[in-house]
């Protein structure tokens, strides 16, 4: 097979992506077999892969290796008095409009001169029965035990953080860490969003890896400098070239009700630049609303100047879903190998796919010599195990997988004692002994 470099073409529609992710596993809707239900998603065997090896390699970077910040994971629902202090319930809101034609919902800076975006192209605008605007709540109301009275009503957390700062002063002192110092959490949060669209970007139900760092408030411009480079360095190093990553402040009239300032990571889609992570000083307004709605005294004393104040806070928070679909898209290529011969590959990060390796015995016949691989190597690896199909068939499979290696089990095996090691992006192939496989992986896998 040759190992010419092929020529690579990147995913254009969002449409073939889509279908790959349908088709293999990765993504697909929830409650697919009643229609679905729009903004909800179902990771499957290799989504799901994929999405934990990011977590995990978020809370390795962000939480294990840094002595100055500790892990929690919260309950999603809070008291309901969290989110008035957070300015949810006053400031949590985007201007719907109805239209009364179509019968759909959407939010009023969607709409376009001429024409209804929810209505066929021959619609124009003039033709919908278009409501005028009104705030619409994103949070996700339910109901606490039997009751269905006001007092019972609770929310569905619209963000990780808020949680934090709950539980910032228990952690604090839990762990005997001084300021400077961060609490992170990965988890849920849900958002009525008006209109869900770009497959998994927007979202009902989607999860955050936020990380809240806690400084004095003289400290706040050089911790913020600081956690730019460290969040632009982590989506580096996920593989995202510079040409399709960048960051962008926002300007002053954009910010946030909290926000002091705010840098968003932004990744280039099929469907355009969009925020995947965003940076933020919060200042000290979390901590401040929540002391003055709880009653509780968050500030911090120092034990050398004996200075009372309000931490300021540092916050990144990276949507999980939208980098996995970042991950997805960026991987995703159609690559011509041969004249008339294209192979689908996903190039991911070796640490990051969702499979470490495949065994794929040539034959049904070396299926007890391929298993006792497979056993082997699934005490140090994610292993998946394919013996139907010719060769070929096989590693097209394991190419639109995104399985980094190759291990194929041969008719020679039992002579020479060696199995041959393919390399899915080069395609190139080695011929290494059985005893070296795990040693050969490892070496590859880890760099």
């Amino acid at each position: 097979m040759s190992t010419d470099q092929p020529t690579r073409r990147r995913l254009e529609r969002m449409d073939d992506l889509v279908s790959l992710c349908a088709r293999r596993g990765f993504i697909f809707p929830s409650s697919e077999i009643y229609g679905g239900i729009n903004g909800f998603w179902d990771y499957g065997p290799l989504g799901a892969e994929l999405k934990q090896n990011l977590k995990a390699l978020w809370w390795q970077r962000v939480v294990r290796q840094r002595p100055d910040v500790e892990g929690i994971d919260s309950a999603i629902i809070a008291h309901p008095r969290t989110w008035e202090a957070s300015g949810h319930v006053e400031h949590f809101s985007d201007p719907m409009v109805d239209c009364k034609t179509c019968k759909r919902r959407f939010r009023a800076d969607q709409i376009e001169d001429e024409r209804c975006p929810e209505a066929p192209k021959k619609r124009a605008i003039t033709d919908c029965d278009l409501t005028d605007p009104r705030n619409f709540n994103l949070m996700l109301q339910t109901q606490i035990g039997a009751s269905s009275e006001a007092a019972s009503t609770a929310y569905l957390r619209a963000e990780t953080c808020q949680p934090i700062f709950n539980d910032f002063k228990r952690v604090r002192e839990a762990a005997r860490q001084k300021i400077p110092f961060g609490i992170a959490q990965i988890g849920k949060a849900f958002r009525n969003e008006i209109n869900p669209r770009n497959f998994t970007f927007r979202s009902r139900e989607f999860e955050q890896a936020e990380l809240e760092f806690f400084v004095h408030p003289s400290e706040r411009e050089k911790w913020f400098e600081h956690w730019q480079e460290e969040r632009l360095a982590f989506h580096r190093e996920l593989g995202f070239d510079d040409d399709h990553l960048r960051t962008r402040p926002h300007a002053s009239d954009e910010l946030a009700h909290y926000a002091r300032a705010a840098v968003d990571v932004e990744y280039l889609f099929p469907f355009g630049w969009q925020e995947i992570e965003g940076i933020h000083d919060r200042g000290d307004w979390d901590l401040s609303r929540h002391s003055e709605y709880s009653g509780k005294d968050l500030g911090v004393t120092d034990p050398d100047t004996k200075e009372h104040y309000m931490p300021m806070v540092i916050e990144t928070s990276v949507g999980i879903d939208r980098t996995v679909l970042a991950l997805l898209c960026d991987a995703y290529s159609e690559e011509e190998v041969g004249e008339g011969d294209t192979r689908l590959v996903m190039h991911f990060p070796a640490g990051l796919a969702p499979l470490d390796v495949a065994v794929l015995p040539l034959s049904k016949k070396l299926a007890e010599p391929a298993h006792a691989l497979e056993e082997s190597l699934r005490r140090r690896f994610n292993v998946f195990y394919d013996e139907a199909g010719n060769i070929g068939r096989r590693y097209r499979r394991q190419d639109e997988a995104g399985t980094p290696f190759c291990v194929t089990i041969d008719f020679d095996t039992a002579d020479d004692g060696k199995v041959t090691l393919r390399d899915r992006d080069s395609m190139s192939q080695d011929r290494v002994a059985l005893e070296g496989v795990a040693a050969w992986l490892s070496e590859r896998l880890e760099a």
